[in-house]
């Protein structure tokens, strides 16, 4: 060291190499980590000393590590923290940024509805309460055991399984049986699928659409049959309830094991989800004539009225359904009439226990919960209070939505959100202008289903009115039971009987009933509306506060709001024009120039494996929510500078050395900090229509140049890749 110090004074030369040394290290130091700051920003900046920013930069704490290099790894970095300090409980497959927020939700319902009832209460709320109390009451469900449900199958037909040879094949019709399935609230859709839709063409109607049938499982793994190991366990899952329920193990497993290749054959005949996103294809209406004629094996009349169960007037062979996939029904036909009806109603009474066994005892729960350890990952099931809230906010939505945004939800944030969708919308408009792929035709018709998107932000004021509120639980404010199944089953009947009773009546578009509730944490773009939706319960913590920067309000809920914005113009939105009919309002040419935009994303996306369960992910089932992604997160990025624009740059965080811009891109990771358990992630991957969230950071922020930019990532690195995709 004393050699070193004599040689530095012996010229002056040493003391400019020194400065250049100690410039060079700063600047290196400046693009990396903590101290990461973008090229425009090279003034002192002021700090913001609002509590709802001291707050954030305390959070943004807790999620990032300053030690990766965010143009190396963004989400690591932006997340790394969170990932490394997150312990998933045992009762959760994941932790997210919504699973804080759920809790929050649950902590803040169970005060709500724990609360004694008062005299003045009205009684959708006293329903709620006494739903919930039902719930809790775990030494009711224990007596009464399996008595229930043994009562509902046997006026189902009984189960084969269980009766063995005393069971009376005669006495089964699966055309006949969804009517006793409908009554006692269980789902009717063993073998075909019954939705209620707006007609695709004429979205001021609704009509019936007939589908095929939805699995529990992913396709690939019924079709894969006893080899997969999933369904190996839904099989040892099947055979133990079978068990209980009092049939002999030996019979159980060869019954069952018939029944799992009878699912495989469903499954073969169903398509899979990435060839069911042209909605044209799958639009295909008929009389209830011509649905006989074409498929003359079932008695179609009967079984429609017999799923729906009018209470008013019934349909008549010249009222119109829409069969979504003809092959499949014809292929059903076929595979019905070669399935003995034994398998037909061990699979139809095996649907029914199982959406039954959250509310049965402990014994059945137990065989439910290691099922989903080999599904999910998970070791226990959440805490009894916290699974009754999240059934009454399931069963009675409305009611719970009602009583909470009474109390807790803060009218700044809806007046905030309005400007938020207001400006991206405003981005999103100039962005369509600014495209030299669209021919002007198609261009103009895209701004004006751009700007005729409705946003219902918060909640319906009609969740204020008491009246109203009455009026629509009327038909279960004079039911009563302390018997769990019996109180689902009548609230299930309820909801059903509601839906149903809207076939025959023009869409509202404005009707508050069917409107999601407030207290769901989800976003949602419904095409037929051509509407946005966000619920009060998602606009709140990492999602939005009105005390904090902008910046990060639009890189969290704006990025969301860009994101279901942008879905109108997905590959299936953009088949819908303003008015939420299916129209093909698209000129050739820029409709080719869109599919190959589009197909960059789908390469981009299939090109990815997940290394922690070597599984690609999948481009065509994903490709409508990452076109949304990369669209919606540079919508919201152009609006929030259109804000700073005109209010001018904002303040850093305290102790936090990042430009505002820089935080825009941190919030928008944090909105996606996940920790998964690896069977879960494996299940995501396998039937989510949307990529892991790591990979919804990182392929949109790769692709955006506004990012690199603001991080000075060169060309060439990892979050600066030279072949980019972008559609919008």
């Amino acid at each position: 060291m004393e050699r070193r110090r004599l040689m530095c004074i012996m010229t002056s030369v040493c003391i400019v190499i020194v400065i250049i040394v100690l410039i060079i290290f700063l600047t290196k130091s400046e693009i990396k980590g903590e101290s990461q700051a973008s090229t425009y920003s090279n003034t002192t900046q002021t700090t913001c000393q609002t509590l709802g920013c001291i707050k954030a930069a305390k959070e943004l704490e807790n999620f990032i590590d300053p030690s990766v290099d965010p143009c190396d790894d963004f989400y690591s970095f932006a997340c790394g923290k969170f990932l490394r300090d997150t312990k998933i409980p045992d009762d959760k497959d994941q932790v997210t940024v919504f699973t804080r927020i759920e809790e929050l939700l649950q902590n803040q319902l169970k005060l709500l509805i724990e609360e004694p009832s008062s005299e003045d209460e009205i009684k959708p709320f006293t329903l709620l309460k006494d739903y919930y109390k039902v719930c809790m009451n775990t030494f009711a469900i224990e007596a009464d055991g399996i008595k229930t449900v043994q009562d509902i199958i046997k006026d189902l037909g009984g189960w084969p399984v269980v009766e063995g040879k005393a069971w009376k094949e005669q006495q089964f019709d699966w055309q006949w049986s969804v009517f006793k399935f409908r009554k006692h609230g269980l789902g009717t859709d063993n073998f075909i699928s019954f939705n209620l839709y707006p007609d695709f063409k004429n979205s001021s109607r609704r009509i019936i659409n007939l589908d095929q049938v939805e699995l529990e499982l992913d396709r690939e793994n019924w079709i894969t049959g006893l080899k997969d190991d999933v369904v190996k366990a839904y099989f040892n899952y099947m055979v133990e309830v079978a068990v209980i329920f009092g049939a002999e193990r030996k019979f159980a497993e060869y019954e069952l094991e018939v029944m799992i290749r009878f699912r495989g054959e469903l499954a073969k005949i169903t398509i899979p989800p990435e060839e069911r996103r042209n909605e044209t294809a799958l639009y295909n209406p008929m009389t209830i004539r011509e649905l006989q004629e074409k498929y003359p094996s079932i008695k179609w009349l009967e079984f429609i009225n017999n799923v729906l169960a009018f209470t008013d007037r019934g349909m008549t062979i010249n009222d119109s359904v829409v069969i979504n996939v003809p092959q499949y029904i014809s292929e059903l036909e076929k595979l019905l009439q070669k399935t003995s009806k034994r398998v037909q109603a061990n699979h139809a009474i095996f649907q029914a226990v199982r959406s039954l066994q959250a509310y049965l005892p402990e014994k059945i729960r137990k065989l439910q919960d290691k099922f989903e350890s080999v599904l999910y990952g998970t070791t226990t099931r959440m805490v009894r209070w916290r699974e009754c809230i999240n059934n009454a906010k399931d069963m009675l939505g409305q009611a719970a939505g009602a009583l909470y945004i009474r109390k807790y939800f803060s009218e700044d944030a809806r007046k905030s959100a309005v400007e938020m969708v207001t400006n991206i919308r405003s981005t999103f408009v100039d962005i369509l202008r600014m495209l030299t792929w669209m021919d002007e035709s198609t261009k103009s018709t895209a701004i004006d289903k751009a700007l005729a998107v409705n946003a219902d932000i918060g909640y319906a004021v009609e969740l204020l009115d008491d009246r109203k509120l009455e009026e629509y639980y009327e038909p279960l404010l004079n039911f009563h039971t302390t018997n769990y199944i019996y109180f689902i089953g009548n609230i299930t009947m309820f909801k059903t009987d509601k839906t149903v009773g809207l076939v025959w009546k023009p869409i509202n578009k404005t009707d508050w009933v069917t409107r999601p509730s407030p207290i769901v944490i989800n976003a949602f773009y419904d095409p037929s509306e051509n509407g946005i939706q966000f619920p009060a319960a998602i606009l709140q913590g990492i999602f939005f506060d009105s005390d904090r920067i902008h910046a990060m309000n639009y890189g969290s809920i704006g990025q969301i709001i860009g994101h279901e914005l942008t879905h109108g113009f997905d590959d299936e939105g953009k088949q819908y024009d303003k008015n939420g009919n299916l129209r093909n309002w698209w000129d050739e040419e820029t409709d080719k120039a869109f599919t190959e935009k589009a197909r960059c994303i789908i390469d981009q996306y299939n090109n990815i494996t997940v290394p922690e369960v070597q599984l690609n992910l999948h481009g065509i089932h994903t490709q409508g929510e990452n076109i949304a992604d990369n669209g919606g997160l540079k919508e919201a990025y152009l609006a929030y500078q259109s804000w700073t624009a005109v209010n001018g740059p904002e303040s850093q965080l305290v102790g936090l050395n990042y430009t505002a811009n820089q935080l825009f891109w941190i919030s928008v990771a944090n909105t996606w900090c996940t920790c998964h358990r690896k069977e879960s992630l494996r299940q995501d991957i396998l039937t989510d229509n949307h990529s892991p969230p790591k990979y919804r950071v990182l392929v949109p922020l790769r692709n955006s140049e506004y990012f690199h930019k603001d991080f000075n990532c060169k060309e060439g690195s990892n979050m600066n890749p030279k072949d980019k995709c972008s559609v919008w």
